[in-house]
């Protein structure tokens, strides 16, 4: 297929508010350097991370919960630090969530990968850098919010699926999120307890945790507590609800906030809490007697071995997970589908369709 020099694409800005989000038609179209390939991008999803990157949420200087300044961002009190890896670089286009096809090649990629369907992989080791170094899609390089994307061959892997775009996309960033966590915190036959269960990560989390055999149950909202036992979770509690002490042996957490120290009181001696999250907050109390008399383990998830997307995608393959889709909006309406999502009204994810 020919391919245009130019594209259409929603570009931030600059740290801030909603109105930092500029759509324009005349992003020059990537091209793929040496390893990497050019893909046309299907669709894509709006996660957590698009709005905090876009506030500055992850600065230190920051304190409040995700909503705290969603609409409006914190007036540059975040512009040295407000990214993943410290500042952001702008104009940057966002996005880590994508279903696309490989459409061209750079020096040193198979040419029989064009014309692959490929989902890639939203976070990963960039190749030659310390070990600890880490790239996230549309932050530390551009993404998906845009007709056109290029990113290193292995991080774009094909898959085998009938799902439409739509679908697919909404498991990238949520799903290898939750497998990131599970796999870290080692989840077998015994009992867990999901934060934000009806989120992208949270809903993830609840099947993932449940195809290993787990105990499940959802921490969520009543009007939502029917869909996430449809998902498999064998439990629900409300938000306002009481954990109970020594109830679980592992807590997969998104949410911190003021109840953290009740999610340590709930877990049973030598469990686990892991976190990739803290729509609640991300300053909290810690009695560290309930830490050593526990024997807890306390646990941060956020790098991933190469081994959790393609686990994912074989998942996926397999049919052992479902995508939850909410409802799908076009490249153009993503301040509108960033406002829907702040709502935080919807299961699962919010896509968006950015082919066709």
């Amino acid at each position: 297929m020919a391919i245009p020099e130019t594209m259409k694409a929603v570009v931030l800005t600059g740290h801030g508010g909603l109105d930092k989000l500029e759509w324009r038609e005349d992003v020059p179209v990537p091209n793929a350097g040496a390893g990497e390939v050019l893909i046309r991008v299907g669709a894509s999803a709006v996660n957590n991370t698009d709005v905090n990157t876009r506030t500055g949420w992850y600065s230190k200087s920051v304190r409040g919960d995700t909503g705290s300044a969603a609409t409006t961002g914190y007036d540059g009190a975040s512009d040295a630090d407000g990214g993943w890896s410290g500042a952001l670089e702008f104009p940057r286009i966002q996005g880590a969530d994508c279903c696309g096809e490989i459409i061209a090649v750079g020096e040193d990629v198979d040419p029989s990968r064009i014309g692959e369907r490929v989902l890639v992989r939203p976070m990963y080791h960039p190749k030659g850098a310390a070990p600890d170094s880490l790239v996230t899609f549309g932050s530390e390089r551009d993404g998906v919010f845009a007709e056109y994307t290029t990113v290193g061959s292995e991080n774009a892997v094909k898959i085998d699926s009938s799902l439409n775009d739509t679908d697919l996309a909404s498991f990238p960033c949520a799903f290898s999120t939750a497998e990131g966590m599970i796999q870290r915190a080692g989840v077998g036959a015994e009992r867990v307890l999901v934060t934000g269960a009806s989120g992208g990560v949270g809903s993830a989390a609840v099947q993932l945790a449940k195809r290993r055999g787990a105990h499940v149950t959802a921490i969520t909202s009543a009007s939502k507590t029917a869909a996430l036992k449809a998902l498999g979770a064998d439990a629900t509690l409300l938000r306002d609800e009481a954990f109970g002490s020594d109830s679980f042996d592992v807590v997969l957490d998104l949410v911190g906030g003021t109840r953290w120290p009740e999610l340590l009181d709930t877990l049973a001696p030598h469990g686990r809490y892991v976190t990739s999250g803290a729509i609640a907050g991300p300053i909290v109390e810690l009695d560290l007697r309930t830490l050593y008399l526990k024997d807890l383990t306390l646990i941060g998830s956020t790098r991933q071995d190469p081994r959790v997307f393609n686990d994912l995608v074989s998942y996926i393959e397999a049919g052992k997970i479902r995508p939850v889709v909410a409802e799908t909006y076009t490249l153009r309406e993503l301040p509108a589908a960033q406002e829907a999502f702040l709502e935080k009204s919807h299961m699962g994810k919010i896509a968006i369709s950015i082919s066709g």
